[in-house]
């Protein structure tokens, strides 16, 4: 079997089979016009034919070299991939997400990870549920957007819908929580202090929050979930982030009415650069995933 040529050389040929001049071959390659002469010659003598007419108007391909050249491009076009594929799996996408969001998004990650091992990715919580791309290096983040309007941005996810939730064995017994009254022999659990996702729910479903005994505040809706399913009171979740948690029975809904806020969970991407091949690839399956999700809802059991 013959020896392959050095790949410089043959890299040296792609170009200068490009522009057919070694001068201008010479400028893209940072290298001398004369340097790039000796590099063809040298690979000639070594394939034992020659890759170009040298004429007096400039240079053209020999019949080999018309053969050779496509092949070539197309061997560092492969080269090319491999390399970014490459940096792909050594830099995971960075992606930020509010706290409320990972009963819904973190268990989505590590299923796409199973799917695509090639990419990456790291999540970041915040209780903060906006992202700020010219302080933050990440390259997208989930964002809460309160109030529809022309200047929201982004993918749609899904819209919030608040529904209170509860331990499943809390809709049995002596304190089951059949109707509205039922709520005041059990603890509110509030995902902040201002009330607000509960006094919205109990105004439209015709209750009121100061009937109310005994309430527990908390950070985050996380925390709040978290305490529910424990059976320790009754949470006002979003409907959109809990089908996990309803669907493997950790969580209940003791009520099928639901509030949509108005408010909405959407994808944006760093304006910094343009979203990378697998970035986009994640960002749209992560939007039909929440689709999927909003489908298979329709159909769950209380």
């Amino acid at each position: 079997m013959k020896r392959l040529p050095p790949l410089p050389a043959l890299h040296t040929f792609l170009i200068t089979a490009q522009c057919c001049n070694f001068t201008r071959a010479g400028e893209q390659l940072h290298i001398t016009q004369g340097a790039v002469s000796r590099q063809i010659a040298g690979l000639e003598e070594h394939l034992g034919y020659s890759l170009f007419h040298r004429q007096a108007r400039g240079l053209s391909l020999t019949e080999q070299g018309q053969a050779l050249y496509p092949r070539i491009e197309q061997v560092f076009d492969l080269i090319g991939e491999a390399v970014e594929y490459a940096s792909f799996r050594r830099t995971p996408l960075q992606i930020k997400a509010p706290t409320c969001m990972l009963r819904w998004l973190l268990p989505k990650l590590l299923h796409w990870q199973t799917l695509r091992p090639d990419v990456p990715v790291e999540l970041t919580s915040s209780v903060q549920h906006g992202v700020d791309f010219r302080r933050e290096a990440f390259d997208a983040a989930v964002v809460y957007s309160p109030q529809p309007g022309p200047k929201r941005q982004g993918r749609h996810l899904f819209d919030e819908q608040l529904t209170p939730v509860c331990a499943p064995h809390l809709l049995e017994g002596r304190d089951a929580i059949n109707q509205l009254g039922d709520l005041t022999q059990h603890t509110l659990l509030h995902p902040s202090r201002d009330q607000q996702d509960w006094t919205q729910w109990l105004n439209a479903a015709g209750g009121d929050v100061s009937a109310i005994r005994k309430s527990q505040y908390f950070d985050t809706l996380d925390l709040a979930m978290t305490v529910a399913a424990q059976g320790n009171g009754v949470a006002i979740g979003d409907w959109s982030l809990i089908g996990d948690d309803l669907k493997a029975g950790r969580l209940a809904m003791p009520f099928d009415f639901k509030v949509t806020t108005g408010a909405a969970y959407l994808l944006v991407c760093s304006p910094r650069n343009e979203a990378s091949a697998p970035l986009r690839e994640l960002l749209d399956w992560l939007v039909q995933q929440a689709k999927d999700a909003d489908q298979a809802r329709f159909n769950t059991p209380r």
